[in-house]
This record gives structure tokens, sequence and C-alpha cells, in this order.
């Protein structure tokens, strides 16, 4: 492989695609460098099919090295790289996402792409560049596929749009778009925003599009110098072997049977799979499969052998996708008789588990999600330790998917990608409705477990989410509704919008676009799609029919529970917030920690106490919180000249006594200021160690110290 460079100024940083040089055994590789942020991209195809396999065995992997950042892990046991975190996951799904649909479905041989971070320089987010790198790496091997894309963020600063803003311009932006695309088309997008209309949304699309060519074509012209052929994949790659003994079964005798069993099958479409408007997903499956058997008995007619019928109704779910498809352009039709944008029924509930802090219950069609919110202590926050994310996070929502709810058995494993990403889908969502810390300082955790599954489950968390946060009383700004809207389109271009789409609906023409919002805006949008990518058009027309699908799931969320309650379970705990002087933390927490446990240990309260001198106290005992507040409160009282305390001498000196006002705090009453009616020679004749007097404060001097007098107070 020849060893060059090829640069791109770009948003104002230098992209540059290094090739030749690192992991030359791969089918392609590339290190793609923005600014100082560095990743390695590779992609391997093996050399057979997988035998057996009736799916396109792509494996996208995103690996964050610790070492790009500059760090060492932080667990004191372990220190290499394990499980990926979230981040890795969710990138990883966000490269798959955009490079899957330019595959041939068909093709049976592994194919694995791997994209490592060597280097982050704390501006520039790998993903954009993982995104090129993992397409610069497939496009230039032999690996066939219908590439190239490119990947470009966008965000909008004030009234400006930016270019693949930096990390501290996202945290201005009231929207982080990215975005994969082809030359003309859409292929994936992953969107947070902060209520922005979606006129503001489509023109954020078309901005991406007018400037990602740039990049399309850097890659063109990689692979115009050091590409290699691409490889013709042999026809075992795309059908079932010939298993015929000694009899030949050729392309053309394969297709003229399957066109004679489309046309058997047209009219059993009408009697069957469209008679049942109102019919379950359970239903439609046992319908294929009749339908399937009805096409089985109608080759054994024909006295065609086994193997041979195996390998004919190889087009059988393709063909059901693709009347779907023609039934809803050409007749609006949906299998199970909606309009085009209409919603599946709905129902809500609020506080269905007596213990928890909040709870609901969200139904659409068959789609069942129960959402459970717990509330924490400040210390119950995640403590995040990734490459690019550290710190800690006090929202969570997880999301849960066992296989009942598609009415399968299955083992239980950990929690998978799949899961990973619908998750952090629904928490995006409402991040930007959630109370500031100062307000609300709980840390709060959703979990939603979805107890039936029919088509966009995420959303159905996202709704549920909404409705048992008010339901626990936290004080979130607006709620939050989401919907999935799909396509139903063809190779000429045709194409319709629905709304609220389910099981057949999300086939081979299809795309599975979720928005969320808020009446006033949109919070978050994440699409994939099983075309060769969306045009504006039908991007314009997503937004458009979701705007108003959101606001019809709001009416319903709204009737069930119009506004958060008031007043918290009492099985939440409750938090106390008190500011105090950060110069007095120190004093509260004591040498050790011995202050602030032993009143931890005294009281039964848990104390978070941050930088900026918040105190949150948190327990569920009233008693207790209040003896914790009163020991934190005198520990940082601070003296006020003019007020009167009572003190308790601590020192006694020929000059005077040392009295203690508050804990932390001691004043000196010099011996003219004892007393009023006569002059003091001897002050151990009228203070002793211990004794309780009263006191005030006659002045504060410049560092600091405390003058007391006994005479007038």
């Amino acid at each position: 492989m020849k060893k060059k460079n090829f640069e791109l100024e770009f948003a104002g940083r230098k992209l540059t695609i290094k090739t030749g040089d690192l992991a030359p055994q791969a089918n392609g590789s590339c290190l793609v460098q923005y600014g100082d942020t560095v990743v390695l991209a590779t992609a391997v195809m093996s050399p057979k099919s997988r035998e057996g396999t009736d799916f396109f065995p792509l494996m996208v992997d995103y690996e964050e090295k610790m070492y790009a950042a500059g760090r060492i892990k932080g667990s004191r046991f372990i220190k290499r790289e394990g499980r990926p975190t979230d981040e890795a996951v969710l990138t990883g799904r966000m490269i798959d996402r955009g490079l899957r649909p330019l595959f041939d479905e068909s093709i049976r041989r592994d194919i694995q792409v791997i994209v490592s971070v060597l280097s982050i320089d704390g501006e520039n987010d790998p993903d954009i560049p993982a995104i090129i790198a993992a397409s610069t790496a497939i496009h230039m091997s032999d690996i066939p596929w219908n590439g190239p894309l490119a990947g470009i963020r966008i965000g909008k600063v004030g009234d400006e749009w930016v270019i693949n803003p930096t990390y501290a311009a996202r945290e201005k932006s009231s929207l982080d778009l990215t975005l994969s695309v082809s030359k003309d088309k859409v292929l994936m997008v992953e969107a947070g925003a902060n209520e922005v209309d979606e006129k503001t949304a489509f023109e954020a699309f078309k901005f991406a599009m007018k400037h990602s060519g740039k990049i399309i074509k850097l890659i063109e012209e990689v692979r115009a110098e050091v590409g290699r052929e691409k490889i013709v994949l042999p026809a075992d790659d795309t059908s079932l072997e010939d298993l015929d003994e000694n009899q030949k079964f050729g392309a053309e005798e394969l297709l003229r049977i399957q066109d004679e069993c489309k046309e058997y099958l047209i009219p059993k479409l009408e009697e069957f799979l469209f008679n049942i408007p109102a019919g379950s997903k359970k239903e439609r499956k046992e319908i294929l499969k009749k339908m399937k058997d009805l096409l089985e008995e109608y080759l054994l007619e024909r006295q065609i052998g086994k193997d041979r019928r195996k390998k004919i109704v190889t087009f059988f779910n393709s063909f059901i996708d693709e009347q779907i498809t023609n039934a809803i352009l050409e007749k609006d039709k949906r299998v199970d008789g909606r309009k085009l944008d209409q919603l599946r029924p709905i129902s809500c509930n609020v506080g269905l588990l007596p213990r928890t802090h909040g709870s609901a219950l969200f139904n659409r069609g068959e789609t069942q999600v129960l959402s459970v919110v717990t509330l924490g202590s400040p210390g119950d926050e995640q403590v995040l330790d990734g490459m690019e994310i550290t710190g800690k996070k006090r929202y969570m929502h997880h999301y849960n998917f066992p296989p009942y709810s598609v009415g399968e058995a299955a083992p239980l494993r950990g929690t998978g990608r799949r899961e990973i990403g619908h998750g952090a889908l629904a928490e995006k969502a409402i991040i930007p409705v959630l109370p500031d810390k100062e307000t609300f300082p709980y840390t709060i955790r959703v979990v939603s477990e979805v107890l039936s599954s029919n088509g966009s489950s995420s959303m159905g968390s996202t709704c549920g989410s909404t409705l048992a946060l008010m339901d626990a009383g936290v004080p979130i700004k607006k709620p939050v509704a989401g919907i999935a809207i799909g396509v139903a389109s063809n190779e000429k271009g045709d194409f319709k919008i629905l709304t609220d789409i389910q099981d057949l609906e999300d086939g081979k023409g299809g795309m599975d676009f979720k928005v969320t919002g808020t009446r006033d805006g949109i919070t978050a949008i994440q699409m994939d799609t099983k075309t060769d990518g969306l045009t504006l058009d039908m991007i314009e027309g997503a937004l458009t029919q979701g705007k108003k699908a959101i606001h019809e799931l709001l009416d319903i969320i709204e009737q069930t529970i119009p506004e958060p309650r008031k007043e918290m379970s009492q099985y939440a705990p409750r938090i106390v917030t008190l500011k105090i002087n950060p110069d007095k933390i120190r004093a509260v927490i004591g040498p050790g920690g011995k202050i602030i446990n032993a009143i931890i240990d005294e009281t039964g309260v848990s104390i978070d106490i941050e930088d900026s001198g918040l105190v949150m106290i948190t327990s569920n005992q009233e008693e207790g919180m209040k003896k914790a507040i009163a020991r934190i409160e005198d520990i940082v009282r601070e003296a006020i000249p003019g007020e009167a305390y009572d003190g308790t001498v601590t020192r006694i000196m020929d000059f005077g006594a040392f009295v203690e006002i508050f804990p932390g705090t001691e004043g000196m009453v010099h011996i003219s200021e004892i007393s009023n009616k006569e002059r003091v020679m001897d002050i151990n004749k009228y203070l002793k160690v211990g004794q309780k007097v009263k006191v005030k404060v006659m002045r504060i001097d410049e560092k600091g110290r405390v003058n007391l007098t006994m005479k007038s107070a």
C-alpha cells in the first residue's frame, strides 16, 4: 500500500488522512488526524462466507485508549482497558449505523471495522474523525460497498452555525447534530438539542449537506491514488449453496420460479395480511408463517424438491417488505389500517408501585414500558472515568429489554449495545428539562423496563420517563414525548412518511427516525435507515410529522398528570441545602474527615459538600437532619459586630479571657471589658474555664481577631 498524505483545511483546522504506514495486513487502513486528535481505522473481510448464516455479518468496534488522553485508568486494581465505556459503545453504534446501509446485505463474509483512538487534544471529539476514518479504510480497500460517506457535526452558538464545534463551543451550542452523509443523502443522525424548533433543525441538516462534500471529495481522492480494486464476490456469497444431487439449478430458472411464486402470493396478501387491520404482531407473524406454508404447498404440488424449495423461498421476506411498501405508496394503506400520520392507541398510568419514589406505565399499541424513578443523595452520582469524559453524572436512564417483551425465551446476559443506545437516547431527550442541582440536588435514576415491544420502545421509554419523573415530584421544566417516524420508499424515489411505525413497517426501504421534544422544540433525534440514505425532503417531512405527533402525545401525558407532584413520596429521602463560605469547608470536614464523619455517625445523615460551598444534607429522619444542620451552622457561623452570644470560657490569661462563642470561633474579652461596676484586678475572681457567659462582639480586626465585651452584653 502506498505511503501518502492527503490534507484538507476544514472548519479552521487541518484534516489529514495518512495511508500506507500502519496495519498493512488489513484490507484497508488509514490514520486520520483532526487538530491533535488522531484515530486509526482498519477494515478486514474474511476470505470465505460464514456457513449457515442468514444475515450480513458486519462488526464495527470503537476502542478508547486511555493513553490517548495521557491518563491511567482510575481503578486501583485494574489499569488495562476492559469493557468499553457506554460512550465508546454509543460511538461504535453511531459509526455502524452510517456504514451498514452502504453494503449489500446479502454478503455473508465477516467484515470487521475497528477504529482506535490514539490521541485526543481535548478540543476535537474523535467521533467525527472516526466516521471519516472508517469510511476511508473501507473505500480504499478491496471490500465491496457503495460508499464513501463523511462525518460532520453542526452546532449553533447564538445565531451562528458552527462546523465541528470544539468541546467548549458545544457547551454554548443550542444544537449538537452529528451526521453521516453520502454525496446527496443522510445515512445516520444523532442529535441533542435545547428545544430547537423543527425549522432550525432542518436548516442544520441543509448546512451540513452543503459543507460535507469537501470530505467526500477528499476520500474519493484517497481511493483514486491508493485504493485497491474491489472484489467481485462469487455467487455462493449471495445465495444458499445448491444442494441438489447431480442437478443444475441456474439463476434464470430460479428467478422464473420466484416470479411465478410472487404472482401466486399477491392475491393471498389481500386475503390474509391486509384483512386484519387491528391485528397484533403475533397474529401477523402467524399469517406470514401461514403464507409461507402455502408457498411450500404450492412448490410441492409442482414437485420441486426440498433443497430447491429452500433456495427458492429466500425471496419471501423481501417480497413482503416490497408489497407493504407498495400498498403505502399506491393506496396509503398500512397493515393495521391506520392513516399515515395516525398514532396507535395510547394509555398512561402513574403511581403504580407503592414503595418506589415514582412510577409510570406507558402503552402505545403493543409497546409497553414501565418506568421507575429512584431519588438519591448527591453522593450517589455516577463517577465517570473514560478517555474523554471524567467527572460525575447526576441523571441516569437505564433501559432493559428482556426476551419476553418480544415473546421469546433466551438467556439473560449483560447489557447489550442496543440497550445502552436506547437508554442513552431517552436520557438525552430528558436532560434539557431537568432542574438544576441547586434547585433540586438529588441524584436521579430512571429505569425503563420494556414489558412488550412492537416498535420504538426507546420512544416509549422517553414518554414513560416523563410520566415517572412527574409522579416522583421532580420539578422538570416541561414534559417530553418521543415518536418514531418511518418512510416507505422505492428505487424510483417515491416516498411517503409514516407516523409511529411498528414491526413490518421497518423493513427494506424504510427508516427509524426517532425525535423527542417539548411543545417548544426538539430535545433529541436519532435516525438509522435501511435505504441508501434520506433526501432533505424526507427529513423535512419527518420533522414536520414528528412535531404533530409529539403534540398529540403531550396532550395525553398532561391529561394523565398535568404537572410534577408538589410532594415527593414519603419513602424518598429529603435533602436540605446550605450555602457556606468556601473558606469554612475545611472546618466542616476537619482533619482527615474527623468532624464531618462524626456528624454523620451521630445523626445518620449523608453529607456532600461542593467546592462552591454548597452543602447538601440527605436523610429520611427529620430529627437527624435538624441535628446535622445545627452542627454545621455552628461550625460555619461567623461573628458579627454588635451581636450578642452565649459563650464558654476556654482560657484564662492575665490580660483577659478567651471565650468560644460557637464551635471553632473564639474571641477575647479584655480584663477591662469584664465589669461595669469596678476595675478588675484579678480575673480569676470573675471567670473560670468552662463558665458560661454572655458576650457581645465589639469589633473584628484586620487579622480576623474577634474582640468581645461583657459590659454591654
